[in-house]
């Protein structure tokens, strides 16, 4: 299932293409999408009965978890946390797939999530349980195919990209593309543009994900040039996870090419992706942006811009 790898434009003073993973063609698509797929490979080779994720009640992962179960026929639970709003247009079309909802605040997701395992394992329910994001191997293992994905794309269009800039929150998409890399052997520079953690908290989860890919591959791995692929960059963060304004970016992008964004993720990582390139002098480029999707929480958007008048033209 691969996405189409197009040339957006000129700007920030380079050439912008874009690796569009939120056409993803699964769910509203996204890197989500992806992640979620490979994940799923080791469920029908198992004899599960229901899956179990977490989230907020926002989540990407989760409205696609919930559809490729009931694909399947299979149960779905979601945790999901009331950190955020409740009311969202991914989790009224995770209710349109039949999945049940447990809501908890965020400092009780752990135990939740562990009681809720025990309950459905003593009603004698053999769950699967797939990580908050995505997170682990078949996660990352997603996009290290992806990358591959890409450098093939690129290959035959006779592109060469000196950055490629990607949305990092749960850090899975960024740890994947990192993998891809150091697997070809690439000199691109690859940068997570943090959507809400600090480099101190963000970028080990990154490296721990690289490792563990290596690892379970039993893949060399020379610590000296992880630590020089794994560049995330927490300049632009908003104030954290969902928080900042990025009307005028969704607006722009959408009039200017057609192409939808999101407050959360893939505007917050656009933007930045600007002042990081700005910052850094890099013109004249052939940079990739990975619109990562989350085509639903666009919508979630322009409810709110509805409401503050950020929808309108100034």
């Amino acid at each position: 299932m691969n996405t189409p790898l197009l040339f957006l434009g000129e700007e920030f003073d380079n050439r912008i293409y874009v690796k569009r993973e939120d056409l993803f063609p699964f769910s509203l698509g996204g890197n989500k999408a992806r992640i979620a797929r490979e994940y799923f490979r080791e469920i029908d080779a198992g004899n599960y009965s229901c899956v179990v994720t977490c989230g907020g009640a926002g989540s990407n992962l989760c409205r696609v978890v919930a559809d490729l179960a009931a694909a399947r026929g299979l149960r779905c639970v979601l945790i999901l946390h009331t950190g955020q709003t409740v009311d969202s247009f991914n989790r009224k079309l995770a209710a349109l797939s039949g999945a049940e909802t447990v809501l908890c605040p965020p400092e009780r997701m752990a135990g939740t999530i562990d009681a809720r395992l025990e309950e459905l394992r003593s009603a004698g329910e053999r769950p699967f349980f797939i990580p908050g994001g995505g997170r682990g191997v078949p996660g990352t293992c997603a996009y290290a195919d992806c990358y591959r994905e890409i450098r093939t794309e690129a290959d035959r269009a006779g592109l060469a990209f000196a950055y490629m800039i990607v949305p990092s929150g749960t850090g899975t998409t960024q740890a994947g593309l990192v993998c891809g890399k150091l697997l070809a052997g690439d000199p691109c520079r690859i940068v997570g543009i943090s959507i809400a953690r600090s480099a101190e908290t963000g970028r080990p989860v990154i490296l721990n994900n690289v490792r563990d890919y290596f690892s379970g591959n039993q893949l060399p791995l020379s610590e000296c040039e992880l630590e020089e692929a794994v560049i995330f960059e927490d300049a632009f963060t908003g104030g954290g996870y969902g928080r900042g304004d990025y009307s005028a970016v969704i607006r722009d992008v959408w009039n200017k090419y057609g192409m939808p964004l999101d407050n959360t993720y893939t505007a917050k990582a656009f933007r930045g992706m600007g002042e990081y390139l700005r910052s850094r002098g890099v013109i004249r480029k052939n940079i990739l942006f990975i619109n990562t999707g989350g085509i639903p929480l666009l919508f979630d958007d322009l409810l709110r811009m509805e409401t503050t008048g950020g929808g309108e033209k100034q």
